[in-house]
């Protein structure tokens, strides 16, 4: 591996930043106060992005995506974990399990996506099955030659702006010796729909604006057109597409831990006590070396998670190991800044205090800590035989 960024790469780290500095960076503080994107804002962000060529990156050329690779991603998800994630969401970054439509389904949801005509949503959790998706009560039964699906999501992040939701509904059960198993399917379903609607969700601490909603579905019927992949395979299609996207929570993990760390080196270095900047006290200066220091490791674990994914490799322990380290290292580095900080932190007129708010659902979605944890542990076990 090489460690060191080739111009592409230090071009496209250098436009991010640049974008999110000028573009994202100066609606914060309105969108942390009100809670909301205005739409003609949410517009604007998405048109700039295409014209940066930006738009869909992580998709394959072949479809009109950027086409740039897991490393790639991971340095442009990195930048724009810098800022706020309710506008951020309209770089455009669309689902990368788009990429198992089929058919109609390519003209109907993948490539209308990737130009940004139409934005989607995942849906998976569901008030009594977060961690556990085969727990899922949301289910489709068939009917004549159509699915009714009744049940519903919560915590959908993204659904506010949706024109479509990739829904993930329990189509059946298996006996097995641990007990029932559910069979799950995925759908594409429509805005709109019959049956189905999308409502206001919880009010968050963590990432004000960027809304999670509620999805309902009553008697909602879908034809076998709406089926993504194959009936019953939803688990597979999930497995196969989604489990990289850790890698994106763990680079965005970084890209704002080092927005945090830079504000408090530099607070530390023009600070005063006792006649001295208070970056000179060994309290404060260990805090930044060892600040520093987890933001690298962090940093490098993401990198070479995303590293294997392009040469073809397993990855899965190492994706878990970045997202499991990267999410608490901001903790930390959110913590040890309010920290040197002081009262001042607190205060709603520094962005202390909404980084230190935001960064701890990132230990929740996309897999808990403990469950980063359970795949590590059974990644190790399982070729020993335990």
């Amino acid at each position: 591996m090489n460690f060191g960024l080739n111009d592409e790469q230090s071009m496209i780290v250098d436009t991010v930043r640049t974008f999110v500095e000028r573009e994202i960076y100066p609606h914060e503080d309105a969108v942390e106060r009100t809670g909301h994107v205005p739409e003609d804002l949410a517009q604007d962000i998405k048109q700039k992005t295409r014209d940066l060529g930006f738009y869909a990156c992580n998709f394959p050329e072949e479809v009109g995506g950027g086409g740039l690779g897991h490393v790639d991603f991971a340095l442009v998800e990195r930048e724009l974990g810098r800022a706020s994630m309710a506008l951020t969401h309209f770089f455009g970054r669309p689902q990368n399990i788009l990429m198992a439509c089929e058919g109609e389904q390519r003209d109907r949801y993948l490539l209308p996506a990737v130009r940004g005509e139409r934005m989607d949503a995942l849906a998976m959790t569901e008030p009594g099955a977060g961690s556990d998706v085969r727990g899922m009560s949301c289910s489709a039964q068939r009917d004549g030659g159509d699915w009714v699906v009744k049940g519903a999501k919560h915590f959908i992040s993204g659904a506010d702006h949706a024109d479509f939701v990739i829904v993930f509904v329990a189509t059946g059960e298996d006996q097995t010796p641990r007990g029932p198993k559910k069979r799950i399917t995925t759908f594409l379903v429509d805005r709109g729909t019959p049956g189905f609607t999308i409502r206001e969700g919880y009010a968050s601490v963590s990432h004000r604006g960027y809304k999670n909603m509620i999805l309902d579905f009553d008697n909602c019927r879908l034809p076998d057109a709406q089926v993504l992949g194959e009936v019953d395979q939803g688990f597979a299609v999930m497995n196969e597409w989604l489990y990289a996207t850790r890698i994106t929570v763990a680079a965005m993990a970084v890209g704002r831990a080092r927005r945090v760390f830079d504000m408090g080196l530099a607070y530390a270095a023009e600070r005063e006590q006792f006649g001295q900047p208070i970056g000179k006290f060994q309290g404060v200066s260990f805090q930044l070396a060892d600040m520093v220091t987890e933001i690298d490791a962090a940093d490098w674990l993401t990198l070479a998670s995303a590293w294997r994914l392009d040469q073809g490799l397993p990855a899965n322990r190492e994706i878990a190991s970045a997202k499991l380290y990267a999410t608490e290292m901001l903790a930390r580095v959110t913590d040890a800044t309010l920290q040197i900080y002081g009262g001042m932190g607190l205060m709603n007129d520094l962005p202390i205090a909404r980084f230190w708010r935001d960064a701890r659902v990132e230990r929740i979605w996309d897999g808990t800590s403990e469950i980063q944890r359970h795949i590590i542990g059974r990644e190790l076990l399982r070729p020993l035989g335990a």
